[in-house]
């Protein structure tokens, strides 16, 4: 905050000490790392980068201390660290919960001429495969979300021990793809339960969708998730 402070102005924590601060990466250094609109002023132990203009999706709070934005802050460390540091950085901003990569995306777009955009592209191209799905109904609900604007869930990931067909970590939803063939036993409808109440007993909440209403009620399914995601 100090260092923001000193550079005045719509000043922003950036690069590798906005990483720090987001829980991206460790860094050792001792320069504090600061974007600002000004033309650049020395100050001891700060590093300055100077940006004409910082657009407001750009800019974010935390912990009180005013810092670039997560996906802004992978993009300025693209221009600075190996690509094996950027890609811890992207893989633990999926990790908490924090990757978007429709934010990232639209940054790129109006980013043009950023030395970062190369590698960063480069990292991302592991995001942009179709996710790892097991079924024809996991195809058909992410087809859907696609269809209908909503933010990719995460296919298949395990969370307090479970596996879980899709997830939306930052909004702690998770939805379960229920076919007859899979689920329509009595034992798999007592695992299912006990499934539900460790997901939610760790802080998430489940949605669960059946193949017969995916096919039948595709809007009322859209309408259902996209609720939940803006409740959080």
């Amino acid at each position: 905050m100090a260092a923001v402070l000193a550079c005045g102005g719509p000043a922003l924590l950036s690069h590798r000490s906005a990483a720090r601060l987001w829980g991206l990466l460790n860094t050792s250094t001792y320069t504090t790392e600061v974007t600002t609109g000004r033309s650049p002023e020395g100050h001891p132990g700060i590093g300055l980068h100077r940006s004409r203009r910082i657009h407001v999706e750009d800019r974010a709070v935390r912990n009180g201390i005013p810092v670039t934005s997560v996906a802004r802050t992978l993009l300025d460390l693209a221009e600075v660290v190996p690509r094996r540091r950027l890609d811890r950085a992207l893989e633990q901003s999926e990790r908490l919960g924090l990757f978007d990569l429709r934010v990232v995306e639209r940054l790129m777009r109006r980013s043009r001429g950023r030395h970062g955009l190369r590698p960063l592209k480069a990292a991302l191209r592991d995001y942009r495969l179709p996710a790892f799905t097991r079924s024809e109904l996991e195809r058909r609900f992410l087809d859907l979300c696609d269809r209908a604007g909503l933010p990719r869930p995460a296919a298949n990931m395990f969370l307090a021990g479970q596996e879980v067909d899709m997830v939306w970590s930052a909004q702690r939803l998770v939805v379960e793809l229920d076919g007859h063939d899979s689920h329509g036993t009595r034992a798999a409808f007592e695992r299912d339960r006990v499934r539900d109440t460790m997901l939610q007993l760790a802080g998430y909440r489940v949605l669960r969708v059946t193949d017969r209403r995916l096919e039948a009620e595709p809007a009322q399914v859209v309408g259902a998730v996209r609720r939940l995601l803006d409740r959080v």
